[in-house]
């Protein structure tokens, strides 16, 4: 997944449009995770049933449905502000993101002794928003 996808033309699914409303109201600085973003859907009474992988049954969304709309549809919200729930930067996107963090004043954390990549992570902690007004600080 990219997270910066366009998206194909034509319209969107009503899942989707609703997964890009919520990634627009996250406040600079602040993220979601999928997961969040899934429950924020469900806990305001739009879950709306998606047609599972291969064809079979229907869904409501979840995390995995929340990532793949940020995946085809993504690039013309705030995409790095729906996150993982590990703070690990978009795998492929890295850079960008980190570039918007730090334009935001989204709070990082450096990434463990561990990490090939050295690249910070989010701080969840502190920058998690839970979707309600009045962001706060972060």
């Amino acid at each position: 997944m990219s997270g910066t996808g366009d998206g194909a033309a034509g319209e969107l699914p009503e899942y989707a449009e609703r997964v890009l409303a919520v990634a627009e109201l996250i406040p600079a600085g602040r993220v979601m995770t999928y997961g969040d973003v899934a429950e924020w859907l469900h806990e305001e009474g739009q879950p709306e049933a998606l047609p599972a992988k291969g064809g079979g049954g229907r869904r409501v969304g979840g995390p995995r449905q929340v990532g793949r709309v940020m995946a085809l549809y993504g690039g013309a919200v705030p995409w790095w502000r729906v996150v993982r729930a590990d703070g690990r930067l978009l795998p492929g996107s890295e850079l960008r993101a980190l570039a918007h963090y730090r334009d935001e004043g989204t709070p990082l954390r450096q990434a463990p002794g561990s990490a090939d990549d050295h690249i910070p992570r989010l701080d969840l902690r502190r920058a998690r928003w839970d979707g309600r007004d009045g962001a706060g600080e972060p």
